[in-house]
């Protein structure tokens, strides 16, 4: 048959199709019974319409795919196929089920080898996922296992067809549509000579399932950010410099940003409200610095509530209680709640002027638009950070900066790109421009603010949503879609965090333990 012979329309089956489906079920089906009698396809159409697919080609029915919604948890475990029918034969579609099993799917054996039955998978899953169900299960026969009965158990057949070693025309199918193979079912079938009663139970996982209680959350899959490539410049009083924060919060939240993020050290002009004299001494300076820490923290929380935004506050020196300084990045949330990660990797310039101290914990945030996490420029260049947040089911990196030079700015930009795409998040990066000569350590910067993402075809060609112009104040809006994420975890081109080989290595915080969604102090005894 040639191609440009075919007229093929998928659509749902209807009570009409009768006549022609049960001459392809007796086709198919000869060597256990035949077709499903009228009454049985009536009842399951009427009460599960929408689950009875149908392919035709200029009217003549040549695919079909039946399935029934069912309860998870009792056909996920040992079955057989007359669980799923009742009286007369009647199918047991369960309304309030929390699952589909697809029961059958038949193609007409003139149109094999167009890939008719894909098409029916395809469009089973989009079914499970409009319906919000868990899951696609099915019980599948191993017709080709009596010819190696012999020689072989049913799990060693299963796993060499898994291998390729063997065809098996229903497994093989299966697995090749993302079916993974949940356990072996014994006298599922018995009638089933050729599988000799044995059957796989399989299961297709719908990964964007959403539990009835989430769903009720409203949880947000599309996310806004928006980032403000801040210009230092000199500044007359902490309140000038409170002002141009709460423009731009102001003008973000206008465009209903869920985030507004600024860069490491943003308020560090404020060291040029001190005397010159003591501006040369570095370690003062920035200890007057610190100073202003508390009232930003509570201006930049009245914000973040005033104008129903998250503010991913950049960073600024906090003066901890052993007396030390700390780097710390702030996440004031809209409900008020205030929340920090402090910088873990000092640089030797942070440690020689100022005398920073690196902090010891490392937090996945939990916010009303994903689950996000901090990293402060420096750390960005440590693969092992980006990954242990990813393991706390991160979707989205902040990462605030502060570089002087272009080389400088390169290694932040690049070891953030790769964050993104070995942890498949989104990471935002967010930097500061403009010179200050008059103020020691302000006198060049470089940036260039961007939003990455991973690299695959649901995202840009170049994995790069958006950036701005370099060394130009300016802000950037980005729309990131949690879904994708979900999707390109479980089903991308590569599947990185699901590839990992952690039968050859695995990644520890060392002597510390998982506490309350972050890392903190543990007994090294106890991990």
């Amino acid at each position: 048959m040639s191609l440009d012979d075919l007229h093929l329309n998928l659509r749902n089956l209807t009570q009409d199709d009768y006549p022609q489906l049960k001459i392809l079920m007796d086709a198919v089906y000869d060597d256990i019974g035949g077709a499903w009698p009228q009454h049985s396809i009536d009842r399951l159409i009427q009460e599960f319409p929408d689950g009875q697919i149908a392919i035709e080609d200029d009217e003549r029915l040549i695919g079909v795919a039946l399935t029934v919604r069912v309860d998870y948890d009792e056909f996920s475990n040992p079955h057989k196929y007359d669980d799923l029918v009742g009286n007369r034969e009647i199918i047991l579609n369960d309304p309030q089920g929390d699952a589909m099993y697809g029961l059958d799917v038949l193609i007409h054996p003139d149109y094999r080898g167009y890939r008719l039955g894909r098409r029916l998978y395809e469009a089973r899953k989009e079914l499970c996922r409009s319906l919000n169900l868990r899951a696609i299960l099915a019980g599948g026969r191993i017709p080709n296992y009596h010819e190696h009965a012999g020689e072989l158990s049913p799990t060693e057949y299963i796993e060499l067809v898994a291998r390729k070693e063997i065809h098996d025309p229903i497994l093989s199918f299966q697995l090749a549509n993302d079916f993974q193979v949940k356990r072996l079912l014994r006298k599922y079938l018995p009638e089933d000579e050729k599988s000799q009663g044995y059957a796989t139970l399989l299961e297709w996982n719908n990964i964007l399932f959403e539990p009835a209680e989430r769903v009720l959350e409203n949880r947000p899959t599309q996310v806004r950010v928006g980032a403000v490539q801040w210009q230092m410049r000199e500044c007359a009083s902490v309140e000038a410099v409170l002002q141009q924060v709460e423009y731009f919060v102001d003008a973000l939240s206008s465009y209903q940003s869920d985030f507004a993020v600024f860069p490491e050290l943003f308020n560090a002009p404020l060291m040029g409200l001190q005397d010159r004299a003591t501006q040369q001494d570095q370690l003062a300076a920035i200890r007057f610095l610190a100073g202003f820490t508390e009232q930003f923290k509570t201006e930049l929380s009245r914000m973040a509530v005033s104008y129903n935004i998250n503010i991913v506050a950049g960073s600024m020196i906090e003066e901890g209680e052993d007396d030390r300084l700390y780097n710390i990045a702030y996440l004031c949330h809209r409900d008020g709640t205030i929340e920090k990660q402090a910088k873990l990797h000092i640089t030797p310039q942070e440690r020689r002027e100022w005398v920073i101290e690196g902090g010891d914990e490392l937090r996945v945030f939990e916010t009303d638009a994903g689950r996000v996490g901090i990293l402060i420029c420096y750390d960005v260049e440590f693969p092992e950070l980006g990954r242990l947040l990813a393991d706390q089911d991160m979707d989205i990196l902040f990462v605030p900066f502060w570089t002087d030079t272009k080389n400088g700015y390169l290694r932040v930009r690049h070891c953030a790109q790769a964050r993104a795409i070995e942890n498949e998040c989104y990471v935002v990066l967010c930097g500061s421009v403009g010179n200050v000569p008059s103020i020691r350590n302000l006198d060049i910067q470089y940036a260039q603010s961007s939003v990455f993402t991973p690299s695959d075809f649901a995202f840009p060609h170049d994995a790069v949503l958006s950036e701005t112009t370099p060394n130009t104040e300016m802000v950037i809006f980005s729309d990131l879609d949690l879904t994708r994420l979900t999707v390109v975890r479980a089903e991308g081109s590569v599947t990185n965090l699901k590839d990992r080989r952690k039968d050859l290595f695995d990644l520890r915080w060392r002597d510390w333990s998982w506490k309350s969604g972050s890392l903190t102090p543990g007994n090294p005894e106890e991990n």
